[in-house]
């Protein structure tokens, strides 16, 4: 039973570790250096270079420029832009890193399965702010971007503490992901439809007053 359950605390940090990547991958470095330093965790030999107060510090800054960036709608869907080519490489390293001493093959299918975990939560997060920034009041935006930082932070610390709840949690998660992106796809979609189609008319509208003129002169 202790070797199941050491099995099972194993899994739930490496998916967690993946998860929280795609999410918010500094709020996952912090709390994963955090806890690691304060003996709250013991984390596997490849990642406690995560506990160091430089990695700490370092990622306790890029933490705070996205926790400003991520609420201000339209700089958030930058950010989340240029992190698709961060993200998702962490989420496989650091699930790599999760799974402590073992063969090469198989820190390879957890790295493997952990980029495909951090690129499918990127992908619902970035594709759900595109949608929510469409809205004109901020406030949604802004209570978007918060429950996703407590979701990493209280997500992680649900996998070092309860594994078996967090991989349960976690399993309803895919299951609402995998209903939830192809909907989010179809709203992006509209949404860039919807400003090419406005571009045009203006476009349209333009090159009209500018004959409009002309014909005048004439």
């Amino acid at each position: 039973m202790e070797q199941l359950n050491q099995i099972i605390t194993t899994i739930a940090l490496t998916m967690g570790v993946a998860w929280a990547s795609g999410i918010n991958l500094y709020a996952a470095l912090v709390t994963l250096g955090v806890m690691g330093a304060t003996g709250n965790i013991t984390l596997p030999p490849d990642l406690v270079i995560l506990t160091d107060p430089l990695v700490i510090g370092a990622a306790g800054l890029m933490f705070a420029v996205e926790f400003i960036a991520d609420k201000m709608p339209g700089v958030d869907t930058g950010w989340d832009s240029i992190h698709t080519f961060i993200r998702i490489p962490a989420g496989a390293l650091l699930a790599a890193g999760a799974v402590g001493d073992v063969t090469p093959a198989l820190s390879i299918a957890a790295a493997l399965v952990g980029g495909g975990l951090a690129a499918s939560t990127h992908a619902t997060k970035a594709g759900s702010r595109v949608m929510i920034n469409t809205s004109p009041e901020p406030f949604s935006n802004w209570t978007a971007s918060l429950a996703e930082d407590f979701a990493v932070i209280a997500g992680l610390w649900t996998a070092v503490h309860y594994p078996w709840l967090f991989l349960i949690l976690l399993l309803v998660f895919i299951v609402l992901m995998i209903w939830l992106l192809p909907k989010i796809w179809l709203g992006i979609k509209k949404v860039f439809a919807l400003i090419t189609d406005m571009f045009h008319k203006k476009k349209k509208t333009s090159i009209t007053v500018n004959k409009v003129d002309s014909d005048k002169i004439q």
